[in-house]
């Protein structure tokens, strides 16, 4: 008997090897000791070393990474706050305006994006740097959020909701202590996309980043033009395994989440068990 060829599993593991070859050949010849990505001299870690030695370049590490913390928090604050109202309007046709006028920003090009952007904030007379680049970050990652918490309001026992307002609570007692434990998962999931939109960001930064700040996306892109440096593959290598890291982190979360949950609600049948 013939066995059947898995088509789609074969195509996965090329889809793969396609995505990750290029990675894992820039993060080989990062430990190169000769200078180019033509041929494997030997082994050495003075690319990474020379990425600790820079020091404008660790300044640029740490100002890449307070831009996405404090956008993505920023960002899921009000995306969290944006999905609730998109969920609680109750006309329909307004709802289906606002969640459309969300969807807008997540297709729109970043060209676009980045350009207007900039033509806003030289009309307002904002001067271009850190400022102008949290701005513009914390805008084009609200739609992401929104997205996340979405599903998890619909998935949400509205019940509850009612029934927390029958035993007194008031508005903020109700979003605190119901609401945001509920879409806890949509949050973090919000969270960390917003983090990793805006780390790797680099159409709308290019437009709106200005003299004496820059990102990693920015300095990488200026400094390949320069021409071949193996400490932008030692630098690409750290980001790498910085991602790896954060997915991991996002996965054990999210499965501890998971796992109170399912806590919860088996205690919650114990004690209707136990009642009847």
């Amino acid at each position: 008997m013939k066995k059947k060829i898995n088509w789609p599993n074969i195509y996965l593991f090329f889809v793969f090897i396609l995505l990750y070859l290029p990675i894992f050949y820039l993060i080989f010849y990062s430990f190169n000791s000769g200078g180019n990505m033509n041929h494997f001299s030997g082994f050495t870690l003075e690319n990474y070393q020379a990425v600790f030695e820079d020091k404008r370049l660790i300044g640029i590490v740490l100002n890449t990474f307070l831009l996405a913390f404090l956008s993505a928090l920023l960002a899921t604050m009000i995306g969290v706050f944006g999905a609730m109202m998109i969920y609680y309007t109750k006309k329909r046709q307004a709802r289906n305006t606002l969640l459309s006028f969300n969807n807008i920003l997540m297709v729109s090009p970043d060209v676009i994006i980045g350009a207007s952007f900039l033509i806003f904030f030289t009309f307002l007379g904002i001067r271009l740097g850190f400022s102008s680049v949290l701005l513009s970050h914390v805008a084009f990652s609200i739609p992401i959020v929104v997205l996340m918490v979405l599903p998890k309001l619909q998935e949400m026992n509205d019940s509850m909701i009612d029934a927390a307002k029958d035993l007194g609570a008031n508005a903020w007692t109700v979003i605190s202590k119901v609401i945001i434990p509920s879409i806890t998962p949509g949050i973090i999931a919000g969270y960390f996309m917003a983090f990793t939109y805006s780390l790797d960001d680099f159409a709308v930064t290019f437009f709106v980043t200005g003299n004496g700040f820059s990102t990693l996306s920015v300095e990488i892109y200026s400094r390949a033009r320069q021409g071949i440096s193996l400490e932008i593959n030692a630098l690409s290598a750290l980001l790498f395994l910085f991602s790896l890291f954060l997915v991991i982190g996002y996965y054990f979360i999210s499965q501890s989440n998971m796992s109170k949950k399912q806590r919860r609600l088996r205690k919650q049948h114990e004690e209707v068990a136990h009642i009847l």
